[in-house]
């Protein structure tokens, strides 16, 4: 089976581009179209899509409203949001929302397709040398809270965290480590798993937000 994709933006020609970019990889298919941040978690709801692709500034709902309240439920889709804006606000605030990525509408198309694949893997962070910097800036304004779940992880986790969140891809941290490949994408699973984060996303975030790795540092 194909990756299961809903498009939600109040702009029809948007959307018809969108549509017409996922329907050209055969091993993707858009499953249904929203207009509001409301009728995208609706339809969302009605077609259990893999992939959401979700604009940030809609009627009714906005974009990360939706994208918050959609996740909140279970065995919810990854949402990658859209946007016309490159800001490090409107970045911070998808990725606190949740969500799994970010890409401009000004994106080419084949960067919105491996958007969705690498999104779909979980394997990856779309540009995470960007996603590292904001996440960094905007976590560094407060005191990072510890959470007590990191407790449940071993050393080698909790460095492995560490590497995530210095936005490294899992070969990188197969070097750094002097491992085999599959198994940093063992240890990253388990990093998930332990502390019930969706992606490696809101792992990046939640390094940050309760201090495993701090701003600035190398």
């Amino acid at each position: 089976m194909g990756i299961r994709i809903v498009i939600a933006d109040d702009q029809a020609m948007v959307r018809a581009g969108l549509r017409m970019v996922v329907d050209s990889d055969p091993g993707m298919e858009v499953v249904g179209e929203a207009a509001d941040g409301r009728e995208a978690i609706a339809v969302a709801r009605r077609t259990r899509p893999d992939i959401v692709l979700m604009d940030i500034s809609m009627p009714r709902l906005d974009g990360l409203s939706a994208a918050k309240e959609l996740l909140d439920t279970p065995s919810p889709p990854k949402v990658i949001t859209l946007t016309t804006f490159d800001t490090d606000e409107n970045l911070y605030a998808a990725l606190r929302a949740g969500t799994s990525g970010f890409l401009l509408k000004v994106s080419p198309p084949e960067q919105l397709l491996e958007a969705i694949r690498v999104v779909h893997s979980g394997d990856g962070l779309l540009d995470p040398a960007v996603t590292r910097r904001v996440i960094a800036t905007f976590a560094g304004r407060a005191e990072p809270t510890p959470s007590p779940r990191l407790a449940e992880l071993t050393p080698r986790e909790l460095e492995v965290l560490r590497l995530l969140a210095r936005g490294l891809t899992n070969a990188e941290i197969a070097r750094d480590l002097y491992v085999g490949e599959a198994t940093v994408k063992t240890h990253v699973a388990r990093v998930l798993m332990k502390l019930s984060l969706r992606d490696r996303a809101q792992a990046v975030v939640f390094a940050y937000e309760s201090g495993v790795v701090r701003p600035g540092a190398a």
